[in-house]
């Protein structure tokens, strides 16, 4: 398994980037990894994103999908987009320290 250093910080990841020890995020460190994305700052909007990520994956096992994170947040899927560009479901799944959703490509 490698690692990486983010913020001080030793991360295990995955060989894409994504970490694999859900225990080892914080709110700091999502700080941290949007800016490695050039996400420079996180929004409440973004958060929103963020924390309803989290807790779905706790609860379902796996991440969610852009269209499961638009419906269960209000957010529609321009302005997750606009939140997280080019590739939002990716970028959110990164900040949010979970596994790249599937059928992710």
């Amino acid at each position: 398994m490698a690692t990486e250093v983010i913020a001080g910080q030793q991360i295990s990841v995955d060989d894409e980037g994504f970490m694999t020890d859900l225990s080892e995020w914080s709110e700091d460190l999502a700080q941290a990894l949007a800016k490695e994305i050039s996400i420079d700052s996180l929004t409440e909007d973004h958060w929103k994103a963020i924390r309803f990520l989290r807790a779905d994956y706790a609860e379902m096992g796996e991440t969610a999908t852009i269209r499961r994170v638009s419906t269960e947040t209000g957010l529609t899927t321009k302005q997750l987009y606009e939140l997280f560009p080019k590739k939002p479901a990716k970028k959110m799944a990164y900040i949010s320290g979970l596994p790249k959703p599937t059928g992710c490509v």
